[in-house]
């Protein structure tokens, strides 16, 4: 058996128990694990359906091009049809997300403009109101709309929640969503309740988006809205795609939480997940105490981890962002933070008066002695100090006469504690080699900024 094209493997996505991240947990807790689709993530089956229905209705002709604002998970999904398809692509995100998924889109084929993020929807630099104006300036284009084509959710109502009902053999009585666009969460939920009205459907939103406080008051309430990090989940508009009926809950999760959980299930349950994925059990979790042991929940992971390796994977981005204060950061992150120049050293031959004069034009504290490009001692202010202080007519001899040990050299992954525990009166730094192999300094200084921040 064989697929005519990679679009006949969009669907049919495992379903798989969770063990660790969900201890303490009454129910049986099941993870829809969407990066199994060929574009590593739930936005290929609407994106599927979307070109279809517009096929089919005359709105996306031969040789057109697709436009449309995306995250990036819908852009891969509507890059993949289109290639297949014959279509051009143009998509319009934004500048918090993750640079894997602008770069995986202009991979296959797609021109990506980036616009900010930090602007009302109707702003006409939004990337909402970015992708409909080249919709409209570009002839036999479709716009496809993502946020109130309902394609979007009837996608799911008839493939995403069959599949789960099926695969629970109907026994699901919890289903956990991180709600965006709403295609999922409303189609899968409208499915579900059509079989059993007893199921509950849980939305998991972040701060920063106006869904919670609507869903609850029927109010769009701009005050809700400010900026936030997490993404694929929340929304400073209210799609059409969102069906709030078949909604129960809404349940904001941190930036921070939902960062944090998804490198949890990747560590412990080995499934490598995005940031929503982290969102939605960081938001289960915060509900367990609702659930009985002979519930069934079944969590949709979005997509796949790799599209976020520079952010929720790097321990830096996660530092800067105060998401890492209990974790002390390695050599490598702090050469990383310093502002890295040619490293200074001097030759144990040179006069020790040259030593202090250029420390004293570098303002550096400390040199690393060289012979023969290799470390053979080290002198500082302090030996320096003590050595003028105790001897006269020093500053005339030789360096070798008055260094010190070499620094020592640690590995780029030395922790904080064990390069501390290695600087002292006698020992003022360590050096190490960068991933290109050229050394580096680390000082007591160098230390306390990166703690310290």
């Amino acid at each position: 058996m064989y697929y005519n094209s990679i679009l006949d493997a969009i669907g049919k996505t495992p379903l798989i128990k969770l063990n660790k991240v969900t201890r303490g947990v009454k129910a049986t807790v099941l993870a829809k694990v969407e990066f199994f689709n060929p574009g590593n993530s739930i936005k290929d089956r609407m994106a599927l359906k979307m070109v279809e229905e517009a096929e089919q209705k005359g709105w996306l002709k031969p040789g057109g091009t697709i436009v449309e604002g995306t995250s990036g998970n819908t852009g891969m999904g509507l890059a993949i049809c289109a290639i297949v398809k014959g279509y051009k692509c143009v998509f319009t995100t934004t500048d918090k997300q993750s640079k894997e998924k602008t770069d995986v889109m202009k991979a296959m084929g797609a021109e990506v403009i980036v616009c900010p993020t930090d602007v009302e929807p109707d702003d006409p630099r939004s990337y909402y109101a970015t992708s409909k104006r080249i919709a409209e300036e570009t002839p036999n284009s479709f716009y496809v709309n993502q946020y109130d084509n309902l394609a979007n959710t009837q996608a799911h109502y008839e493939t995403t929640g069959p599949e789960i009902w099926q695969q629970t053999e109907g026994k699901i009585t919890h289903l956990v969503v991180g709600c965006g666009t709403g295609g999922t969460i409303s189609g899968c939920g409208r499915f579900l309740k059509e079989k059993n009205p007893n199921i509950k459907v849980w939305a998991i939103d972040t701060y920063g988006s106006a869904l919670k406080k609507y869903h609850e008051t029927g109010q769009f309430d701009p005050k809700e809205i400010y900026s936030y990090i997490t993404e694929g989940i929340g929304e400073d508009i209210i799609p059409k795609n969102i069906d709030f009926s078949v909604i129960d809950h809404f349940e904001k999760v941190t930036d921070k939480d939902g960062a944090m959980m998804a490198r949890r299930i990747t560590k412990e349950e080995g499934i490598f997940v995005g940031y929503s994925a982290g969102s939605a059990i960081a938001g289960l979790l915060q509900m367990k105490d609702q659930l009985k042991e002979t519930d069934v929940v079944v969590v949709i992971f979005h997509d796949h981890g790799s599209r976020y390796v520079a952010k929720l994977y790097n321990d830096d981005w996660l530092r800067d962002r105060r998401f890492l204060d209990n974790v002390l950061p390695d050599a490598e992150s702090i050469i990383n933070r310093k502002d890295r120049k040619e490293i200074v050293t001097i030759t144990k031959d040179k006069p020790l008066k040259e030593a202090i004069h250029l420390m004293k034009q570098r303002d550096l504290s400390q040199l690393p002695v060289m012979e023969n490009g290799s470390v053979v001692g080290s002198v500082s202010e302090h030996k320096i100090l003590n050595v003028l202080l105790n001897s006269e007519g020093l500053v005339d001899k030789k360096v070798m006469e008055v260094m010190s040990q070499p620094f020592p050299f640690v590995d780029l992954k030395a922790t904080t504690k064990e390069i501390s525990s290695l600087i002292n009166k006698d020992n003022t730094a360590v050096l190490v080699k960068d991933r290109a192999g050229s050394m580096q300094i680390i000082t007591e200084y160098d230390l306390i900024q990166a703690i310290a921040g």
